[in-house]
């Protein structure tokens, strides 16, 4: 089994965003509630790796409210500065959970760790769910053993 493990893709993206003004209080930091638009592009990024963008979602039959919130700051981010945002799929099974950490693009240095906890409810009529739907656990594992 821990051979097969190893050969498991983890989901995960990468983005780089430069912060702007319209982001930052008056002091030039980054308003506290505007990261969670950079986790969003991060995650957005990850889930087009699995060809499951919000609009294949809702295609499928299922939203995928965020229900949960963890954010760690570490460190000010500043207006105009170069940040690089990852998004690491970390559970699947019954809810989403995406791992975040914000890096000084220049430095490396480690700025921000969140997570976000997402659950799948059906359209149709407003259930949620106590299982990830199949249409996305197949995506997912033709992603992570490369048959996608």
């Amino acid at each position: 089994m821990g051979q097969q493990q190893a050969n498991v893709r983890v989901l995960s993206a990468e983005v780089t965003i430069t912060t702007s003004f319209l982001d930052a209080d008056p002091m030039g930091i980054i308003y506290h509630g505007n990261y969670f638009r950079y986790f969003e592009e991060a995650r957005r990024v990850m889930m087009e790796k699995i060809h499951y963008s919000y609009l294949d979602m809702v295609e499928s039959g299922y939203l995928w409210p965020i229900i949960d919130t963890r954010v760690r700051y570490i460190r000010s981010v500043l207006f105009n500065h170069n940040i690089r945002v990852t998004a690491t799929l970390t559970e699947w099974e019954n809810r989403i959970r995406v791992d975040y950490v914000i890096y000084d693009a220049d430095s490396g240095e480690r700025m921000t760790k969140a997570h976000t906890m997402q659950v799948a409810v059906r359209m149709e009529d407003k259930e949620m769910l106590l299982a990830s739907p199949r249409v996305f656990l197949d995506k997912l594992e033709a992603f992570q053993y490369g048959t996608d």
